[in-house]
């Protein structure tokens, strides 16, 4: 049996169970994910649970849910044929990317969380601007993020690594790590408290997984060797799963993810503020930061108060958020295309003026 404030139920889904009060179906949370299946945690234990199948064919436009949701049960108490689940409450917070591939599909890789650790190692995998992307995801998804940057025992110059990453990440708490040799847990640990949840993301190889046997304090999380040359790992978590730790709160593993596809802008301001401050004062205020003048972001870029990397990745994630929105919201796709349409309309009417056909 669980109990459920532990596990991270609130008042916010309280609230929305009041119609399941007198009846069979009570609140669970969604533990783990397999094959289409599911296993769920309520107060009467552990259960297999799969959706009704009305409640699938509902739920294919807006996404299945994931591991974190808060469902609602029925017959959890039958030990010979899973639970069925009769609906998903509504999320309090959300992290979730593009899923890979051509078409754009949101995949929900954590719900409900209340802090997200993006996980990154000071091996040679480290990179400053995968950071950036998952603290963007991290704010849009509204949970609180922080960074672990984790194998400090294989760095070399930890203060130069601190103040990159403190410059790019204001207002991101940091933690510094060496989950193997269980270093700085602690510090990680005492802000995780009872009834609380929080997720870990980051790429194959960045020790995820061995810092959760860390703050468990047991090997009960399979990991895997990295590569030498390029600190990459192999995917040895395969699904997503919430552990209970002693003492209290809940860990969410996630598998490592070597495409992080933003699904929209949100979140970048969060994690540009200096550029999007700079950009309140351009002359104009759809500026693109190009060649427009009066360009306030610019112009710090040419004074140096702006590094021009920064302000480039930016705009890069800037132009795959609006390529996702592009490709998903087929009204926007169908009106570019008419757009594009009729420019290409009018510039082969200008060719043949000019070649004195019209």
């Amino acid at each position: 049996m669980y109990d459920l404030p532990a596990l991270g139920f609130s008042p916010f889904f309280q609230r929305q169970i009041q119609s399941f009060e007198g009846g069979e179906v009570i609140p669970a949370r969604i533990a783990a994910e397999h094959r289409g299946g599911y296993e769920v945690w309520s107060q009467t234990g552990a259960a297999r649970a799969q959706l009704a199948g009305k409640l699938r064919l509902e739920l294919e436009e807006a996404g299945l849910p994931g591991v974190g949701d808060w469902v609602g049960i029925r017959g959890a108490s039958r030990p010979d044929s899973p639970a069925i689940i009769e609906s998903v409450l509504a999320r309090r917070t959300v992290f979730s990317r593009g899923a890979a591939g051509r078409e754009a599909r949101a995949q929900v890789v954590a719900a409900n969380v209340d802090l997200v650790f993006a996980v990154c190692g000071l091996d040679a995998d480290f990179n400053l601007r995968r950071i950036e992307r998952y603290l963007a995801r991290i704010w849009a998804s509204g949970a609180h993020p922080a960074v672990v940057l984790n194998k400090v025992d294989l760095c070399e110059d930890l203060a130069g690594r601190l103040a990159e990453v403190e410059s790019h990440c204001a207002d991101v708490p940091i933690y510094v790590t060496s989950a193997l040799r269980r270093e700085g847990i602690e510090e990680v640990r005492r802000v995780i408290r009872d009834g609380m949840t929080v997720a870990l993301v980051g790429s194959s190889g960045a020790g995820k997984s061995t810092l959760v046997n860390a703050l468990l304090g047991e090997e009960r999380m399979p990991t895997g060797e990295v590569r030498a040359r390029d600190g990459r790992g192999c995917h040895v978590t395969t699904h997503r799963q919430l552990v209970l730790l002693p003492g209290g709160g809940l860990l969410l593993d996630t598998p490592g993810m070597r495409e992080l596809q933003l699904l929209d802008d949100e979140g970048l301001d969060a994690v540009f503020g200096d550029i999007a401050a700079l950009a309140a004062n351009c002359r104009y205020r759809d500026c693109c930061h190009d060649t427009e003048p009066g360009c306030a972001v610019r112009e710090a870029v040419e004074s140096g108060a702006l590094d021009a990397q920064r302000l480039e990745h930016y705009l890069k994630l800037e132009r795959e958020a609006q390529s996702y929105e592009l490709r998903h919201d087929v009204r926007k796709r169908r009106q570019a295309e008419r757009v594009w349409g009729q420019l290409y309309r009018e510039v082969a009417r200008m060719q043949r003026w000019k070649e004195g056909q019209e």
